[in-house]
């Protein structure tokens, strides 16, 4: 695999930057590491490095962002060139969208995504070496993570829709199945409206623990609970006039639905451990794979949150009903990761090509960029033939296969989440109650299976 150079990681903690190291190891060359940004500036005249990762807080009990911001200058007069990525925590959104706008390249919010850390610091650091973006057949950084619509009839309806309602503040509820790419589409749609100046701001609503939720969402103040030691706003605040994107809202827990449509109706917010309320201005989109009608049916979710997120829907097709559009994004996704490893290019055969118009992609987009990744990972040679596609088994195979027996622990495990999400219809905390885990775990195995 080829590497990319020299990057430099500045970070106070020291846990973070052996974590970095470890992950950044097959990527660059020379990982060097920094707990201090005092001696910044002497390393970037040494080592020469092609990209920084800059934390924005450094000193004890400061936590306001300039000091990045500070750094950031500094750099950029000792080497404009040099390409900075910000490391920020999702808090600091706003001054890392300043600092973009002030010569960093981009930034990365804590806690990171590996895979987007690596795409963000490799196309950074190729950005560098050439003065431009680097292009590896079709695939640039910004194409790498655009919205890939295609040409099948329901992309093409999906997409007039979109650009209809992309430059209103309407709220909009995404649904579709799991990995059809909702919060891509939720970022379109962001980029297309005329918020696009600021930042979106995504949450993960299956991710959050309960006691957290109005930290989490509405910020705290100093001393309002145990480790709340400074004053933190919420991720409300943090898209203050840009975009909220609430993933997975079916997953909310009954009780706490209540609490997000009084700050919605309000459009303000109120930090634990204040009686102030703070105004904030978003546009709400969110997204879910969970027929919420029914949900409301059932007694499972509010009538009116629907109501108040349900302005505009639009759902995603799933894959298997968009034609040649797998062809598309399967070549797409070879550009992209034939980039992020420094192979060559790479195409595909046209039994290959039948092969993958044949599957069902019942994990639909992110099944088909996994199997793309694995390809071009371990592939050897440029002309992709079907032998090489190790296709996920169909669900047919499955059954089959779960009627001769279950050898390991982790198949056991892995057919008896996938048989609760089904029960209880993508309701992860039904899901998780079933299996007697948290709802954190429970998302822990889904990423670890891909489920």
């Amino acid at each position: 695999m080829a590497k990319h150079g020299t990057i430099v990681v500045v970070d106070d903690n020291k846990a973070i930057l052996t974590a970095i190291k470890m992950l950044l190891d097959n990527y660059f060359e020379n990982i060097i590491t920094l707990s201090s940004p005092e001696t910044i500036k002497n390393t970037i005249q040494k080592e020469q490095p092609d990209v920084v990762l800059l934390d924005m807080n450094f000193k004890s009990g400061i936590n306001n962002g300039n000091e990045g911001l500070f750094w950031l200058s500094e750099i950029k007069k000792a080497k404009p060139s040099l390409q900075v990525v910000l490391f920020t925590a999702y808090a600091d959104i706003d001054l890392a969208v300043k600092g973009i706008k002030e010569g960093a390249a981009d930034f990365v919010v804590k806690p990171w995504d590996n895979e987007k850390m690596i795409q963000t610091l490799v196309n950074a650091a190729n950005i560098n070496k050439t003065g431009n973006r680097k292009q590896t057949g079709k695939s640039t950084h910004l194409s790498a993570n655009a919205m890939v619509w295609g040409d099948s009839l329901p992309m093409q309806q999906l997409r007039s829709l979109v650009e209809k309602v992309a430059t209103t503040d309407a709220n909009i509820l995404i649904t579709g199945e799991n990995g059809t790419g909702k919060e891509m589409l939720a970022r379109e749609i962001h980029r297309l409206s005329g918020r696009n100046k600021s930042v979106m701001v995504s949450v993960d609503m299956g991710a959050i623990t309960e006691t957290l939720f109005e930290s989490e969402l509405f910020g705290h103040m100093k001393g309002a609970f145990t480790d709340a030691n400074t004053d933190r706003p919420g991720k409300f605040e943090a898209a203050n006039e840009g975009t909220l994107f609430l993933d997975e809202i079916g997953n909310l827990p009954f009780h706490l639905q209540a609490k997000l449509l009084t700050a919605l109706q309000s459009r303000s917010v109120v930090r634990v451990g204040s009686n102030n309320h703070i105004p904030v201005d978003i546009r709400l989109i969110c997204a879910t794979n969970i027929n919420l009608n029914e949900m409301v049916s059932k007694g499972s979710f509010r009538e009116d949150l629907l109501y108040r997120i349900n302005t505009i829907h639009i759902e995603i097709p799933p894959l298997r009903s968009r034609g040649d559009d797998i062809i598309r994004l399967a070549e797409v996704f070879l550009s992209k990761y034939t980039s992020i490893y420094g192979k060559k290019e790479m195409s595909l055969s046209a039994v290959a090509k039948e092969k993958l118009m044949t599957h069902p992609w019942y994990g639909n987009i992110r099944e088909l960029e996994h199997a793309i990744e694995k390809i071009v990972i371990i592939g050897e040679g440029q002309i992709i033939d079907d032998k090489m596609l190790d296709l996920p088994k169909s669900k047919t195979t499955e059954k089959e296969t779960s009627a001769v027996g279950i050898s390991t622990l982790e198949e056991m495990e892995y057919k008896l989440i996938k048989e609760a999400i089904t029960k209880y219809e993508g309701n992860m905390s039904l899901v998780a109650q079933q299996l007697g885990i948290s709802r954190q775990t429970l998302y822990n195995k889904l990423k670890r299976y891909e489920l």
